[in-house]
């Protein structure tokens, strides 16, 4: 009789699992609970890419950490990139993509490379993929609804030592968020893929990071998150322990001069400042490669990647 109540005890009626085990779970959810009740009702922004959108399972648990949000009261707002593909097919079709510090050579054969890549299949898939998993997604670009208004960018070239015509690149002069507001009123998860267009009506590419954090400040967003992947900012390259959980804007520029942000992070982290500059609560970088790390971040007491803050 011990042996057979000793049983019940270490076994669950729940798919057989340890009773230790479904503790735990239960620890989780109130551990999360706190953060459920602080975020319910508020907009977070997050900015999708990354290995994160290739890798099969890292694209459900990502899906699945959106829609959970959703579930739980937030109305997280998408922004996707999409660089790897976009260069994929462009390869696929003879052409070769350029980079010029950093930003793609966008001619007039490029820029309708970037719009079937942007706003057809990743913006549709993820929406797809969104609704599958039990959310409620809508897609869009910058062009709907007048979302994104934007204006030729132009950079200087160091090879060259002056600026660099790339074409159909731009930056967001304005954001006209109406729309994001409306479907999010709805319960419905915007998922806006970074285009936008000038007063007379011409495309631009725009990067995704730099949209997304113009659009949680249009919001007034509590969160920006970015997807990318690296763990965070390392004090030390490639020191994983070196890892620099919070950073204040004040510190940033320092941080750049000495060194430590370096390369495509920059306009990761000035994108962060320029959030929080307009209002944002707060900011993060996360590692896409680590499954769930929207909610790691979001529901857990420790959180993961850097925070970047006021």
């Amino acid at each position: 009789m011990k042996s057979e109540l000793k049983d019940l005890h270490s076994i669950s009626a729940l798919g057989g699992l340890p009773l230790e085990e479904l503790i735990g779970r239960a620890r989780i959810l109130v551990e999360a609970m706190p953060y459920i009740n602080a975020f319910r009702g508020a907009t977070i922004v997050i900015k999708y890419g990354g290995n994160a959108m290739i890798d099969e399972e890292l694209k459900r648990t990502v899906i699945q950490d959106i829609v959970l949000m959703e579930h739980v009261g937030m109305r997280p707002v998408v922004v996707h990139g999409g660089g790897p593909e976009i260069s994929a097919l462009m390869k696929k079709l003879g052409m070769k993509p350029r980079f010029v510090e950093g930003q793609r050579v966008t001619d007039a054969e490029t820029l309708e490379v970037v719009e079937m890549v942007l706003a057809g299949k990743l913006n549709g898939e993820i929406v797809n993929r969104i609704n599958h998993a039990g959310g409620h997604a809508v897609g869009l670009s910058g062009k709907d609804g007048g979302l994104i208004a934007a204006r030729k960018m132009s950079v200087n070239d160091t090879e060259k030592c002056g600026s660099a015509d790339i074409g159909f690149v731009g930056e967001v002069e304005e954001i006209r968020p109406g729309i994001i507001s409306l479907l999010a009123e709805n319960q419905f998860i915007p998922v806006i893929s970074p285009l936008g267009v000038d007063e007379t009506g011409q495309t631009f590419n725009i990067n995704a990071d730099s949209v997304a954090a113009e659009i949680a400040a249009s919001l007034r967003a509590v969160k920006l998150i970015l997807i990318t992947d690296v763990k965070g900012i390392y004090r030390e390259s490639g020191d994983e322990s070196s890892i620099l959980p919070t950073i204040r804007v004040s510190e940033v520029e320092d941080l750049i001069k000495s060194g430590i942000i370096t390369g495509g992070m920059i306009p990761k982290v000035r994108a962060c400042v320029k959030a929080i500059m307009a209002g944002v609560s707060k900011t993060h970088v996360l590692d896409g490669s680590i499954p769930h790390s929207l909610l790691l971040e979001l529901f857990t007491d420790r959180g993961i990647g850097t925070q970047i803050i006021p």
